[in-house]
């Protein structure tokens, strides 16, 4: 039994560790909780790191807790104006594509491999959803810009298509259990449990919002603390009153996020913090929980099992859920090629090994390498895809500084940072009209700082630090980009 100083300081190094190697992410183009899979796999009792780890419950509720903290930092950055257009193809794809994408690998498993369908389906479920965080860290680090509303309607749709696959495994897992199906009850349930989920999720969500903004506490680090506290309470009561928890903490984030509350700055630093931490040793922990060996004894059955899901089920989900919509063949096929696999379906796997599942241990191991191959074969070429499919939107020429002024929300104003374009090259400040009433603070040449006065001469590519009017950003943003 280890102490607690050397669980502590493997705990510390693991994770110091893995935040250096994801900077690699940036080069290579593979998303980091790849990385972070590895790290947990060479620390495992088959790597160097010689730590053994077998407990699924452990890993499980490690994943939970994570969850929690991912879906609700993911509503709190969820712009509600955003993803608005995009509402029904989202939901679309978060139900109809989930239920259609594990359909086809319950199909593809049973007749191939000849396993039940009962056991299919369940592997099915478990693999259905996907994993935006892993698109949008490639996404960030490449600074790709998309055309159209994908980036939104895949926004939406990884933060709501993890409940349908929660809600799908549980069920295959009790069916397996009892030998019994009802497609009624089973139809009973998801309505009652979406719709408690969503229910919850809005009117718990409206009272944080509620009790923040009338807490007047002087210490403004217990703001975050409470939200925290608050965050799990959604969860855990609308999973005691069997709603769907991760839906209503995904919900109730939306309506944080997308309010006006005191001190909100500080807690979307915390839960994008928190976040990131939770990603951290949740893949850490199932990287720990895998045995290489296992994955490799069965390499041809996963191999196909994935292939399958990456080039017929994820395509077949989204062109039919899709359909009714109006998106074009191209951005149909961007859209089935970045369904990657991340946390949620390696955490879902733990649930058929916690339920005795005698065909858990090959689950899991399938899952583990589909996503594996999902992240290496998908992930490093979505700027590739981008390209082929004529995808690439037009590059931001400006961008929210991470720096900031206390209160500036409430004073109507916002500091940005925007390039000059080669329009104004050779302008003074003073003599280009849609920057009057703009406060620039300082220029970016080069390397260089400065400050400028009204006579500065501009030159193409100069970095303006600037305080601007709110209502005067579009119109800034719709004069940079011609």
């Amino acid at each position: 039994m280890y102490s607690i100083d050397t669980l502590l300081l493997v705990f510390s190094v693991l994770i110091i560790l893995s935040i250096f190697i994801a900077r690699i992410s940036n080069n290579l183009g593979i998303p980091v909780l790849l990385l972070f899979l590895g790290v947990g796999m060479l620390a495992g009792s088959e790597g160097p790191g010689g730590i053994y780890f077998d407990d699924p419950r452990l890993a499980q509720n490690i994943g939970i807790v994570s969850l929690v903290f991912i879906l609700f930092s993911g509503g709190l950055s969820t712009h509600w104006k955003v993803v608005r257009p995009v509402l029904w193809p989202s939901l679309s794809l978060a139900t109809v594509g989930v239920v259609l994408t594990a359909a086809s690998v319950a199909l593809f498993t049973h007749f191939i491999f000849k396993q039940s369908f009962a056991i299919s389906f369940l592997l099915g479920s478990i693999v259905a959803s996907t994993d935006a965080a892993a698109v949008f860290s490639i996404i960030g680090a490449r600074k790709l810009k998309i055309k159209g509303k994908i980036t939104p309607l895949l926004e939406l749709e990884s933060g709501s298509n993890d409940p349908m696959a929660v809600f799908l495994t549980i069920s295959f897992i009790e069916i397996i259990q009892s030998g019994e199906i009802s497609y009624l009850s089973l139809a009973i349930n998801f309505v009652k449990e979406m719709g408690i989920g969503l229910l919850l999720g809005l009117l718990l969500g409206k009272g944080i919002v509620f009790i923040i903004n009338r807490l007047k506490i002087s210490i403004e680090g217990l703001y975050p603390v409470f939200v925290f506290a608050a965050a799990f309470f959604v969860y855990s009561f609308t999973a005691i009153v069997h709603g769907s928890g991760f839906l209503a903490v995904y919900i109730a984030g939306m309506i944080v996020g997308n309010t006006s509350i005191v001190h909100k700055k500080n807690i979307f630093r915390f839960f994008d913090g928190m976040a990131w931490v939770s990603q951290v040793i949740m893949f850490l922990a199932l990287g720990l929980l895998v045995y290489p060996h296992q994955i490799i004894s069965i390499f041809t059955s996963e191999l196909l099992i994935s292939l399958f899901l990456i080039f017929v089920a994820r395509p077949l989900g989204v062109f039919i859920s899709l359909a009714p919509f109006k998106f074009s063949f191209n951005e149909k096929m961007f859209i089935s090629w970045v369904g990657l696999r991340g946390a949620v379906p390696i955490i879902l796997a733990t649930f058929p090994l916690l339920a005795h599942i005698p065909e858990a241990i090959w689950i899991f191991n399938v899952v583990f390498f589909i996503v594996i191959t999902s992240a290496l074969l998908q992930g490093w070429s979505i700027p590739i895809a981008t390209k082929l499919l004529k995808l690439e939107g037009p590059k931001d020429t400006w961008i929210t500084s991470p720096t900031e002024f206390s209160h500036l929300d409430q004073t109507g104003r916002k500091r940005i940072r925007l390039v000059v374009p080669t329009v104004f090259s050779g302008k003074s400040i003073i003599a280009i009209n849609i920057l009057k009433g703009c406060l620039i603070i300082t220029v970016k040449r080069g390397e260089e700082y400065f400050v400028p006065s009204g006579g500065t001469i501009l030159q193409t590519g100069d970095e303006l630090e600037a305080l601007v009017e709110s209502d005067k950003l579009e119109e800034l943003k719709s004069m940079i980009l011609e």
